[in-house]
């Protein structure tokens, strides 16, 4: 009976990814994908394939920096409303209309360009493409955060990664075809009319309550204006960057004190294990002998679904369990599944053991995504959704793109280590000193987890709880 019980609980916990809410989550994540592979790997392609040198889409790629830069802009999109947008649609639904309305016509702009004849208009389109996606990501996950409780962030989360997952596809094998079959501008008008997913999403998605947040601190911010002589006019300039800019961290750092540090560095480190081994892992096919074939069809096609497979999973995790133990067997998963790699360095040009090993990698990455997402999500305070959630995402992705640059050099450097390689192609003599080398890397992007893993062990038996959180003002 007892097991009858927990299966209709576990069961029923499916319902979850039918709401109506989380089904609009679904189309946001599509439209929040959509843009990231048009301005790095689809359109490194179309430069490449136009003559562009390597040089220059190398350069190109820092219009992406605006996804890691977000949060410096996340507090406009807390504390300004879009004119008649805002009336119409509510605060975040207007963010995400103009950043969507924008994103599409920068596709529709660089559909219409001819990188031989000119680079700088593609600069200039991909670089509003950026922002204008960034932006989008930030009102989404506003919405995201004040559209659901805590409970039920995971399966948003998880329906989130389902349709950013599908978007890469379009975006990137979609485009690919249709540059091929027709030409590069048909591919990114096509991925501009494909913006009307997220459009109609954003239309038909709930207006979520909003709140003016409290301006935490104001009695100091009076006394400095009061020192300062500053007229109405400065003292409401002052008040509101206050308020938009400073008062979101007073509050997260006035709610968790010293462990908001810990938290961070949690954040900082749950990925870094999968960012660093994540630019490894295609030249370690290539490097095994893997057909590129066999790789767009086992990693980037059935990896992607084994990925969603982890999401969705990781959301019905956390909506049973809550957010810290699924967060801890998430880091764990996440960490250790980097030692599959090594099994598949041993097992060469397998195209079996490669399926494997993708499953397994990819899943865990998909359930520790859900997790994390879902643990930032609740440390949030829904008065400044935009701003908080904007730095935990930052900080999330930081540090791992950092060191993974440095990955390359890592491999490089255990390769030309005969003492370290020398052994391991004693024990396996169909190795070379360079596909040896990723053997003491992929145990090192595994050690790389432990820190992570003790934080969160640390937060979860001695941090105290949070000071509560003030109860907003009603909105004006």
């Amino acid at each position: 009976m007892t097991i009858m019980t927990r299966a209709r609980g576990w069961a029923s916990s499916l319902a979850v990814y039918l709401e109506y809410r989380t089904i609009i989550m679904l189309l946001l994540g599509f439209a929040a994908g959509l843009p990231f592979l048009l301005v790095f790997s689809t359109l490194s392609a179309w430069l490449r394939d136009a003559g562009i040198s390597r040089t220059d889409i190398g350069l190109m790629s820092y219009v992406g920096l605006a996804y890691t830069i977000k949060f410096l802009w996340a507090p406009v999109i807390d504390h300004i409303r879009v004119p008649l947008l805002d009336r119409l649609l509510g605060k975040r639904r207007a963010w995400m209309v103009l950043a969507q309305l924008v994103a599409a016509s920068a596709l529709v702009g660089l559909s219409l360009q001819d990188p031989v004849q000119s680079l700088m208009p593609i600069v200039i389109f991909a670089l509003i493409l950026a922002f204008a996606s960034a932006t989008q990501d930030i009102a989404v996950d506003a919405w995201r955060i004040e559209a659901a409780p805590d409970d039920k962030q995971g399966a948003m989360a998880a329906n989130y990664q389902l349709g950013y997952r599908v978007a890469l596809i379009a975006s990137g094998a979609g485009a690919l075809f249709i540059a091929e079959d027709v030409s590069w501008s048909a591919a990114y008008f096509t991925m501009a009319l494909l913006m009307g997913v997220g459009l109609g999403a954003a239309l038909l998605a709930p207006r979520v309550a909003e709140a003016e947040a409290p301006a935490i601190g104001e009695e100091t911010v009076e006394r400095f204006v009061h020192r300062m002589h500053a007229d109405g006019r400065m003292a409401r300039i002052t008040g509101w960057v206050y308020r938009a800019v400073v008062a979101p961290f007073i509050d997260f750092f006035g709610r968790y004190g010293w462990w908001s540090l810990a938290l961070l560095a949690l954040i900082g480190l749950y990925r870094v294990p999968d960012f660093v081994m994540g630019v490894m892992a295609n030249p370690l096919y290539i490097d095994l002998g893997f057909e590129l074939s066999t790789i767009a069809t086992i990693v980037k096609l059935y990896g992607i679904w084994m990925t969603i497979a982890g999401a969705f999973v990781g959301g019905i995790v956390v909506l049973r369990l809550g957010v810290r133990t699924p967060l801890l067997l998430g880091a764990i998963a996440a960490t250790g599944t980097n030692l599959i790699f090594v099994w598949l360095v041993f097992r060469g040009a397998d195209p079996a053991a490669l399926a494997v090993t993708i499953s397994i990698e990819n899943f865990s990455g998909g359930f520790a995504g859900t997790c994390l997402i879902a643990y930032m999500s609740s440390l949030v305070n829904r008065n400044f959704a935009a701003t908080q959630y904007a730095l935990f995402s930052s900080a999330f992705a930081l540090p791992g793109k950092l060191i993974g640059g440095q990955s390359g050099v890592i491999v490089d450097g255990f390769s030309a280590s005969p003492g370290i390689v020398g052994p391991i192609m004693e024990m396996a003599p169909h190795l070379t000193a360079q596909t040896a080398g990723y053997v003491p890397f992929f145990i090192s992007t595994a050690l790389m987890g432990v820190p992570a893993l003790v934080l969160i062990l640390v937060v979860s038996f001695f941090q105290p709880k949070p000071e509560p959180i003030p109860a907003p003002a009603p909105a004006a």
